[in-house]
């Protein structure tokens, strides 16, 4: 079984807080922010843009005009790549009172001849007195800023509204943006609902064939962008951005692998960070086998805290202690593997992969722990796969009629083999996957083998060399969520100590994220700091 789950601001049931995944079943999940019924929201915001030029309003600056401002561009920037900075930016009302644009960006930051791709951004319009733009990521990585920005809306307090335009954007290779592309619908569906059996040889033999050709034909639709995916390059974006803005400095909030991009930039940038959030931090110094590691132990506590809620209700489909109640879920998803449950869905079976996927979606916030005591319900009470099958769906972005919302699988898998890669042999794998099991016993055997995902990736990896703890940055707010499946508290610890001008805020409390789903404590420090630049006291928790 192989699992990676992405960090993005949660994909929750019924909160609104931000979006979602890690690589998965030998993949991992996702690290992101939105919860379940914001995600829904989101897959409807695709309204048609009128091309009417609004130019922007609001800054001492023009955005984007001929002759941008130096103290907007870095100092030490190739003068070859001066034209994106001074790029005109053409902003069209795309209704809701929102304006969008497409900025150039240069594929290859080291080289300004490697052509250009293109950054969608989505904005609103500070509604009082303008402080300055307020950048957003949701996470992933691989999650659309741009259709995270009305869910985010629903987060950021009027305050902060009426203080910055906030603004969304697909990081290179995402969504809108100029994307990786790679299968076809049918090709995808196949890929991530296939059960590979990773304890022989032939099954992780046949588990890394297929990922390496997903690579293969992400490399031959994509093209040179492939090899510039990483996150480095997409917070050098974040740059030209900010500066096309207007904003001498960033002020940004960032969720799950989010705060891996923001932290990133602040490596890069430290003279221009202003006020950065990170929430649900990622600990990117970490090797791949301990994200891996600790990922699954932060959802293995997230399902015993569940099945601990679930037995303590009248219709749960758990017996026994909570023990008895973890196994009963090992064995539904050996089953899974070894018997895939029929479903409602024509000609479609749950496998033991989608029913990884479609447990793991609901642990991202408690809100969606009804989802997942029906489902659970369904699968062992009358043997109908039909409610992990829709859960797994959700968190895949998979419609009814088999078509894929977004490239958020491609995204995802592109930008965490360009950042980094682990190793591949056979024994230290097997070694993981042994510490993995021993602590996460009901899911940690989804979360071995993530290495296999990139071992025949066609491009290099291009890990961060900048100083990580961003000397002479402004003071950082990152924020841990004591119970967070995705993004481990300890990992916010971890970059709050990393990250030289970090303060950790910390909320006790359930699934992913805080800042937008926890209680005024969370937001009213990040408020302040946004609009006052009030720091939290350090080791708050709320």
């Amino acid at each position: 079984m192989e699992h990676v789950l992405k960090t993005t601001a949660t994909r929750s049931s019924a909160s609104s807080a931000p979006h979602r995944r890690a690589l998965g079943t030998g993949r991992g999940v996702r690290w992101s922010a939105a919860s379940l019924a914001l995600a829904v929201a989101l897959a409807g915001c695709t309204a048609g843009k009128e091309a009417v030029t609004v130019e922007p309003s609001g800054t001492s600056t023009s955005a984007g005009q001929p002759g941008t401002p130096s103290n907007l561009v870095p100092a030490d920037l190739d003068p070859a790549l001066l034209p994106f900075y001074e790029q005109r930016v053409s902003w069209e009302d795309c209704g809701g009172g929102h304006l969008c644009a497409d900025i150039e960006i240069p594929v290859d930051w080291a080289d300004a001849s490697a052509g250009k791709a293109s950054l969608a951004v989505e904005r609103t319009q500070a509604s009082g007195t303008k402080q300055g733009s307020l950048l957003i990521n949701p996470g992933g990585p691989g999650a659309s800023g741009v259709e995270f920005l009305d869910a985010a809306l629903g987060a950021i307090s009027p305050e902060v509204q009426e203080a910055y335009d906030v603004v969304g954007f697909d990081p290179r290779g995402v969504g809108r943006s100029s994307p990786v592309a790679c299968l076809d619908d049918a090709g995808k569906d196949q890929l991530l609902s296939t059960d590979h059996n990773l304890d022989t040889d032939k099954g992780r033999a046949d588990f890394q064939a297929a990922w390496t050709a997903f690579g293969a034909a992400c490399q031959a639709n994509t093209g040179a962008l492939l090899g510039h995916v990483d996150t480095a390059s997409a917070a050098r974006d974040m740059d030209l951005l900010r500066a096309l803005l207007g904003d001498e400095k960033l002020t940004y909030l960032g969720y799950s692998y989010g705060t891996q991009l923001g932290g990133t930039y602040a490596a890069l940038f430290p003279d221009r960070v202003g006020r950065l959030v990170l929430d649900g931090a990622v600990d990117y110094t970490l090797e791949p086998d301990k994200l891996s590691l600790d990922q699954a132990m932060g959802f293995e506590r997230a399902l015993r805290a569940y099945v601990t809620d679930c037995m303590a209700g009248a219709k749960c489909p758990l017996t026994g202690s909570v023990d008895d109640g973890l196994k009963q879920i090992r064995d539904l998803t050996q089953r899974a593997y070894t018997d895939p449950l029929p479903t409602q869905d024509s000609g479609r079976v749950l496998t033991r992969t989608l029913a990884f996927y479609g447990i793991a979606v609901t642990l991202y916030a408690d809100e969606s722990w009804p989802l997942l005591t029906q489902a659970l319900s369904m699968a062992m009470q009358r043997n109908d796969g039909s409610g992990l099958l829709s859960l797994a769906d959700f968190y895949n972005g998979r419609g009814l009629d088999g078509t894929f919302e977004d490239n958020s699988t491609e995204a995802f898998t592109a930008v965490s083999c360009a950042d980094g890669r682990a190793p591949t042999d056979v024994a230290h794998m097997q070694a993981e996957r042994d510490k993995i099991v021993a602590v996460a016993p009901t899911l940690g055997d989804s979360f071995a083998w993530n290495a296999l995902v990139c071992a025949g990736w066609p491009t290099p990896a291009a890990p961060l060399t900048a100083d990580v703890s961003a000397p002479g940055a402004a003071p950082i707010v990152v924020i841990g969520t004591t119970n967070d499946p995705a993004t481990p508290y300890e990992w916010s610890q971890a970059l709050a100590k990393t990250l030289s001008s970090a303060v950790l805020l910390t909320w006790e409390g359930e699934g992913h994220t805080a800042y937008g789903r926890a209680n005024d404590c969370i937001a009213d420090a990040v408020d302040a700091y946004f609009l006052e630049g009030t720091v939290p006291q350090e080791g708050l928790v709320c």
